[in-house]
């Protein structure tokens, strides 16, 4: 950066979960790399390793490779011990790790198995309080973890089901391991990123048509990039984000602020293959609700060949949508 010192400059730290050029931690890593950081890059076995590898190599400096498999403890402890050993004190930490059986995040989360709950809140939950506790005495003051959550821990979206249930536990470990680590002058956040083509992501049902919905229904009209995710998580972590924890920040181009479909794009939206859409649209008889004279604004979409009736009321000046019901 010239002329400018870059927000990392001397800051160290570890990233966990980078699985390939796709993956949010990747666009992490990138942020930070531009902004001066030394990255630590943990991987979980051989196979990941090698995937890791070409992407350390990208890097301006040679990053520090470390085994950790989150489902033991000791690898866990043992990753950290290495980074002290290496590093002494680090800067940041950023968690970004999550699993379940794709096969159970289809039909009803009620069907969940014993063992899939189990193993889904142990590596997507678990994982980041144990992170914490072996990061905590060789973090400098001043330091920050962030790790990754979804929308899915706050309302309900398809074939997401116990991967929801996960990522809300984990939002409500980042508020008690804020409130832990703060006497240590550590911030904790969560980043809640929109839906990004990642292979976690691939594990998702219908994920291309949920990328379409969020696009058509956000204020922003588009969907979130790997990049802006980075450059939001890189900012936490640095100098920028000094007043901020316990917080889950929403970086999703707006769509966690949606009460309704957006209007402009219903007929779109209701052609989308969801059973929401279908409730939205449904396949019935034309009809009107109410009645239009009180009306100034008024006009029609087709709908799957169905009219869908826009008003904007005198007083209030409110858009109001009133959907085809069956005439009486």
């Amino acid at each position: 950066m010239t002329g400018t010192a870059a927000l990392m400059a001397g800051k160290k730290g570890l990233i966990m979960g980078l699985a390939n050029d796709k993956s949010i931690a990747w666009g992490i890593a990138q942020a930070l790399n531009a902004q001066g950081a030394q990255i630590a890059i943990s991987y979980q076995n051989e196979a990941l390793e090698k995937r890791v590898q070409p992407l350390a190599a990208q890097l301006d400096k040679e990053p520090l490779l470390i085994k950790c498999d989150v489902s033991d403890s000791a690898s866990v402890e043992a990753c950290f011990k290495e980074l002290g050993e290496k590093w002494g004190k680090i800067d940041f930490l950023v968690h970004a790790i999550g699993f379940s059986d794709k096969n159970q995040l289809k039909g009803r989360t009620i069907d969940t198995t014993r063992d899939n709950f189990k193993m889904t809140m142990e590596i997507s939950c678990f994982s980041f309080i144990e992170a914490c506790k072996y990061a905590s005495p060789i973090m400098n003051e001043g330091g920050s973890i962030v790790t990754l959550t979804y929308m899915g821990s706050e309302r309900v979206l398809p074939n997401y089901n116990i991967m929801g249930v996960a990522k809300a536990a984990l939002e409500a470990s980042v508020r008690y391991a804020a409130m832990d680590m703060g006497k240590q002058g550590v911030r904790v956040n969560a980043i809640s990123a929109g839906p990004i083509k990642t292979l976690a992501a691939s594990g998702i049902g219908d994920f291309r048509k949920i990328l379409h919905w969020n696009e058509l229904n956000c204020p922003l009209h588009r969907n979130v990039t790997q990049e802006e995710v980075g450059m939001t998580t890189m900012a936490l972590l640095s100098p920028c984000g000094t007043g901020i924890t316990g917080e889950v920040i929403h970086v999703d181009c707006g769509y966690h602020i949606q009460g309704m479909l957006c209007l402009d794009n219903a007929a779109e939206t209701a052609a989308t293959d969801f059973s929401v859409a279908k409730r939205v649209c449904p396949s019935r008889e034309e009809g009107v609700y109410g009645k239009t004279q009180f009306y100034t604004d008024v006009k029609a979409t087709q709908c799957q060949g169905k009219n869908i009736l826009y008003h904007k009321p005198r007083k209030t000046g409110k858009s109001l949508c009133h959907l085809p019901h069956r005439r009486q």
